[in-house]
Parts: structure tokens; C-alpha cells; sequence
């Protein structure tokens, strides 16, 4: 007869993604924060980003060094982990001149 052991995380482990979905999710909000870098400040105050983040995405305008570039956009992709990447994602497809948002149709 097995014994529960209430440390027995095997369930959890199989809801938790795996380490490359973690990655891919990561990378993917890393690069929408690259593309919030080219957003003009009128545009970024639409969204309801932390006040750290809109910091760190002025900086990023600033910089001119590869490396330094690299840094600053990692850490712009660490702040966004945390945000819901719907409302970017629609802001970002504004922006770039598409009148509606992505899986509205135009009439």
C-alpha cells in the first residue's frame, strides 16, 4: 500500500511549463519591451506601465553601445515578465498603423 507523502510535488510539476515554454515566454516579453522602446512617450502613456519600467525604456533611448543596449533591453525583459502582454500587444499594433488591434476584423 503506497504512503501519501504531502511533499509529493507531482502534480505540480506536471502543471508547471517546461523550462524552454518559461524561455520562449521570457524572450517574448523581452522583445515587446524592445519594441516599447521605439514608442514615443505620448504613446506609452496610454498604457498602465509601472513607473520602473517607463524609467528603464528612457534609458534604453539613450544608450548607444551594443553591449550596454543588451543589458538594458534583458532588463527591460525581466520588468514586463511580470505584466499581461494583451494591452502591449494591442498598443504596439496601433502604433505600428494597423487601425485595429490583432483578431479584429475591419468592416
Amino acid at each position: 500500500m503506497p504512503i501519501d507523502d504531502p511533499m509529493d510535488d507531482g502534480d505540480e510539476l506536471a502543471e508547471r511549463p517546461s523550462r524552454s515554454a518559461r524561455k520562449r515566454a521570457a524572450l517574448h516579453m523581452q522583445k515587446l519591451g524592445v519594441r516599447l522602446v521605439s514608442m514615443r512617450e505620448s504613446q506609452l502613456a496610454t498604457l498602465d506601465l509601472p513607473e520602473e519600467l517607463r524609467e528603464a525604456l528612457r534609458e534604453a533611448r539613450l544608450l548607444r553601445g551594443q553591449s550596454a543596449l543588451a543589458r538594458q533591453q534583458q532588463y527591460i525583459g525581466r520588468l514586463m515578465r511580470s505584466l499581461d502582454a494583451g494591452p502591449i500587444e494591442a498598443a504596439l499594433e496601433m502604433a505600428a498603423g494597423h487601425g485595429t488591434p490583432r483578431g479584429k476584423m475591419r468592416r
